[in-house]
């Protein structure tokens, strides 16, 4: 891989659920190492699609995902998480039966290191080291998102993919996820995050894609596309500038 080359990319993905019908027209994005980058756009623009086919989940109809230049496109999830990758889901994102150990357990891809990558994970997520004992279907829906991203981040991938870190937590919960965001890319992971908070998400972002209509409509810096007038306008409810009490509050 070139120095400037990015790390992850996708290039014209054409995706979907069903025969003959596109969710992506043709999505490109371009992800530099130790970015967070943040995809945003209204409900249907594609935005879950997307991270679903760059983790393969979903084979798409046309165009490529590579990770350090390497072609990932068409491989298992399996795969793609050997070389360096890992997914959180919105929904159904740990094991409600088992223990938060057992959970971490269940995130590791080498049982040599699982003691490290344990104890690793409660250095970044010390709440989760207070709780270790607890069953996942317990704690709130902040912590099982923690506790989400912690397995995701047992193998000790490269870069974390999260599909809407945010959806449906306590507006106390929802700083708590972004500040740990922040937290596990300030520790040299590459975060890619679908997000509906869209002011928040974009604000702590190096780069922002809008999607709509399952196709690129704007890309640039984070803060570049807060102060967008026609972005505000179209997607942010109509102002340009993230004030502080919105930035507070989540």
């Amino acid at each position: 891989m070139s120095r400037d080359a990015p790390l992850l990319a996708t290039e014209d993905l054409v995706a979907g659920y069903l025969p003959d019908v596109d969710i992506l027209g043709g999505v490109s994005v371009a992800v530099g190492e130790g970015q967070i980058v943040t995809v945003v756009g209204p409900n249907g623009a594609g935005k879950s699609t997307l991270i679903k086919t760059i983790f393969g989940l979903l084979r798409p109809r046309r165009g490529r995902v590579t990770l350090r230049g390497e072609d990932l496109t068409g491989l298992q999830p399996h795969a793609i998480a050997r070389r360096g990758m890992s997914y959180v889901p919105q929904l159904e994102n740990v094991f409600p039966s088992l223990g938060v150990e057992e959970n971490l357990e269940m995130g590791s891809l080498e049982r040599a290191r699982t003691r490290e990558r344990i104890a690793a994970m409660y250095e970044l997520f010390p709440r989760l080291g207070e709780r270790r004992r607890q069953v996942a279907g317990t704690m709130s829906g902040g912590e099982r998102q923690m506790l989400a991203m912690a397995r995701a981040l047992m193998p000790d991938p490269q870069v974390l993919l999260l599909d809407e870190p945010s959806a449906g937590l306590a507006p106390a919960f929802v700083e708590a996820v972004f500040r740990q965001v922040e937290k596990i890319n300030s520790a040299g992971v590459t975060v890619v995050m679908v997000e509906q908070n869209a002011r928040r998400a974009l604000a702590m972002s190096h780069l922002g894609y809008v999607l709509d209509l399952g196709r690129n409509r704007f890309q640039g810096p984070g803060q570049e596309l807060l102060d967008d007038p026609e972005v505000a306008r179209l997607y942010l409810g109509g102002t340009a500038r993230l004030d502080s009490a919105s930035n507070a509050s989540g």
